[in-house]
């Protein structure tokens, strides 16, 4: 929100109040308390009045420093707060020093200027950001009521990153954006995920802690600042340290929240029904045997809305007209090797035999009066269920198991963004607050099912809505996307946007959901979406089998699906790391190569871990241009070497793209390409690229249950070079573009196309040879 005309003026109406001084302050244990009058007192009559801010800073954890900046102090919190974890017993450092107070916690700081009313930040003696003189502050407007803002420093060539799933340029500098979920496509502002976290290649991270509508002006209103405000008398905010980017990401969801590890078998393909096709299990069984006779391997079929009878989503039940045995129809689909998904959303129709019931046990929002909150966009005199109450929550989740049952294995939780703030909620909670807030409840409580019923190694969901929080519930999809070349690529900077929010898993609508794509987008689109973390074809009036587009298609769709379950170690190993470290398995450039300032606007490529850099083609024609960070990168597909540090021009057919390893990186692949859940550990190719003299290369390679079992170390000295491996039975290793080796230690020689293949001796786990 900009309160603002222009650097001189203010907007009509408006007052803006900043501390001027610390006039007074008190230290604890724990924190600091500033008392900052708006003006200079040079006598005590000014002292009669106000407005005086109380401004308080402390830190919860190691490297984040918290401020909380109030005007009036109001005792009654109402829900909801974000859910954040502190790490107990920390205490940071606090220092009284001539001119200034020093808060520092790890190696991350704030210094407060006791005269010149200013707050800055440090990591170590660098300079973060800064709060100066009139950029806090408490603002009154003439119509909207009352405002806290805050103003933080942006430095020359600061770029900022984040804020939620955001399909606009991935560089938000210069945009305004309001932190509110909102049904709103892939096409628009309006996004499904509202995360109030950014990060910058600063090397920092600013997270504000209100549920609620949270504006931000990213060097916008004022074009070297990042500003943030929120209606009412008190402002909280988080700045967040680290070493680099990633350490930051790391700190932000030790605080909010890891990623849970999803399932194994989730990172294979998934096929639906697709949203208002007409389809019945002689549908579903032609798309999933037509898949298996075109040795496409498939993992997770998804029934679409239509399962349930049209006019009563949501009820829950099968409709028997369409689908007369469910039970054994789901145990047909699960003999063939599937899991299956099916799509819910939070909200009752009228129709639905449950409504009736729901209203009269108090499960549904409500308005002032104490009836039942309804409207007819989406279902005909719809209702939304209270998470709030916790009877709600069970009667919702006794439906849910009773699908699990049956055979259902995830659900698709579908909306949660266009929730009223016109209601009353069962536990009080404030409507305006939890118009984001909502999700994470919807979300908790359908994944805390799966997790009672099947196990946290099982959980699963396929949501679209979030808030900050909603990363521990994966996976996440990007919504209503339409069928062009332009909007796969607002997909991606969504995505991108969104693992930069601290999410760690992302899909997309392969090919597009609204419209049908043409046969070259449809290929395209699918090399894509199957090297994302997670895989699925979906649509809206067409469905999305590949032979409905062209035989070619079926090819495309078969080579990617294959290489994604050939390569499930790596990418298993890297789903594992995320849910340790908080780090994306699908990563910005700039995260990964955060002092390559080349990397900094990049949003048409990706790294898909730390070591495999993606870049889709976005055009018919094949021509794809990409960058390339220093060394020498191998093409994984073609074994071709590119050297970079500059652009890359090139062109591919549709069988092919750019997949190139990072120089000094093992690739581990599997032995199966027909599924994405087997044992990595049995039968394991290690590729190893470009190693570097005296920098070791490693990887851990995981079980399908999550487990570190495998280590592999490579290290080159000169033209010698050894490789220490454990945990591994059957593996074997391609030393990529190495042809020629000699005095070989430990293993026997295979030539191989794409380099030096080895061959442990039995029980070796140490092998040795010198490159030629």
């Amino acid at each position: 929100m900009k309160f603002t005309d222009g650097f001189w003026l203010k907007k009509k109406g408006v007052s803006i109040y900043s501390p001027a001084e610390v006039r007074d302050f008190v230290t604890n244990e724990k924190s600091i308390i500033l008392y900052a009058p708006v003006t200079r007192i040079s006598n005590r009559g000014q002292t009669l009045q106000g407005p005086m801010l109380t401004i308080e800073i402390s830190s919860p954890s190691s490297d984040i420093i918290r401020v909380v900046s109030r005007h009036f102090i109001k005792k009654i919190i109402k829900q909801p707060e974000f859910e954040l974890n502190y790490s107990k017993g920390f205490v940071p450092e606090i220092l009284d020093e001539e001119g200034q107070l020093v808060l520092k916690s790890g190696k991350t700081s704030v210094r407060v200027n006791k005269k010149d009313f200013s707050i800055s930040f440090y990591y170590e003696d660098r300079l973060l950001t800064r709060s100066g003189t009139g950029q806090m502050g408490y603002i009154t407007t003439e119509n909207s009521g009352a405002y806290m803002r805050e103003q933080l420093d942006l430095s020359i060539g600061e770029c900022v990153y984040g804020l939620g799933e955001r399909f606009s340029a991935f560089v938000k500098n210069g945009q305004s954006i309001d932190i509110w979920n909102e049904d709103g496509g892939t096409s628009s502002e309006q996004s499904y995920k509202n995360i109030p976290f950014y990060i910058t290649n600063r090397g920092y991270g600013v997270f504000v802690n209100h549920p609620e509508k949270v504006s931000f002006e990213v060097a916008s209103e004022a074009v070297s600042r990042t500003q943030f405000s929120v209606p009412g008398e008190k402002l909280d905010y988080f700045v967040i340290g680290g070493s680099d980017l990633k350490e930051v990401i790391h700190n932000y969801t030790a605080m909010t929240g890891r990623p849970a590890l999803p399932p194994a078998w989730s990172f294979g393909l998934w096929l639906t029904t697709s949203f208002t096709t007409n389809y019945d299990e002689d549908t579903v069984s032609a798309f999933v045997d037509g898949m298996a006779q075109r040795d496409i391997p498939l993992r997770v079929f998804h029934f679409d809305c239509f399962w349930m009878k049209e006019y009563e989503w949501c009820n829950f039940e099968w409709d028997r007209e369409v689908f007369p045995d469910p039970r054994n129809m789901l145990k047909r689909l699960k003999e063939k090797g599937l899991k299956i998904c099916v799509w819910i959303n939070p909200y009752i129709s009228q129709k639905s035999r449950l409504f009736e019931e729901a209203v009269e046990n108090g499960y549904l929002l409500k308005l002032e009066d104490g009836e039942a909150w309804q409207w007819d966009l989406w279902q005909p005199g719809m209702g939304i269920v209270d998470f709030t109450n916790p009877a709600a929550c069970k009667w919702y989740g006794d439906k849910l198991e009773a699908l699990i049952d049956m055979g259902v294995d995830c659900f698709k939780t579908d909306f949660g963004e266009r929730i009223p703030t016109d209601v009353v909620y069962h536990n009080g909670a404030d409507p305006v607050k939890m118009h984001n807030f909502y999700t994470y409840l919807y979300n908790r409580a359908v994944y805390e099912v799966l997790v009672k019923r099947l196990g946290k190694e099982e959980a699963v969901l396929f949501g679209r809505s979030a808030t900050a929080g909603s990363q521990k519930f994966p996976v996440h999809w990007g919504g209503d996307c339409v069928s062009r070349y332009e909007s796969m690529g607002e997909s991606l900077r969504g995505g991108l946007s969104l693992c930069m929010s601290g999410f760690g898993f992302w899909s997309h609508d392969i090919s597009g959901f609204e419209n049908t794509a043409s046969p070259d987008l449809y290929k395209r689109w699918s090399a894509f979406g199957l090297l994302s973390t997670h895989s699925r074809l979906h649509g809206s009036s067409s469905y999305r089998v590949p032979w409905l587009f062209d035989g070619e298609a079926v090819d495309v769709v078969r080579y990617f699906s294959k290489l994604k379950c050939s390569i499930m170690p790596y990418l298993f190993s890297t789903a594992c790391n995320t849910a340790e470290t908080g780090i994306p398995a699908m990563r910005p450039m700039i995260l990964e190569f955060d002092r390559d300032r080349a990397c900094d606007y990049l949003d048409t490529q990706y790294m898909l871990g730390d070591s495999l850099l993606v870049a889709p083609v976005f055009n018919p024609e094949g021509r794809v241009d990409y960058y390339l960070p220093g060394g020498s990168w191998t093409n994984f597909i073609t074994n071709q070497q590119v050297t970079g540090g500059t652009w890359q021009y090139e062109k591919h057919d549709f069988m092919s793209l750019p997949l190139m390893a990072r120089p000094n990186s093992i690739i581990a692949a599997g032995n199966n390409e027909n599924v994405p859940d087997y044992d990595y550990l049995d039968g394991t190719v290690l590729h190893v690229f470009e190693p570097r003299e005296n920098e070791p290369a490693s990887a851990t390679i995981y079980s399908v249950k999550g487990k570190p079992k495998g280590t592999v170390q490579v290290l080159r000295n000169g033209d010698q070079v050894s490789v220490a491996v454990s945990g591994l039975k059957n593996y074997s290793i391609i030393m990529r573009n190495i042809n020629h080796i000699c005095d070989l230690k430990g293993a026997a020689f295979e030539a191989n196309s794409m380099g030096s293949k080895l061959v442990p001796l039995e029980g070796a786990h140490n092998i040795t040879f010198k490159i030629v």
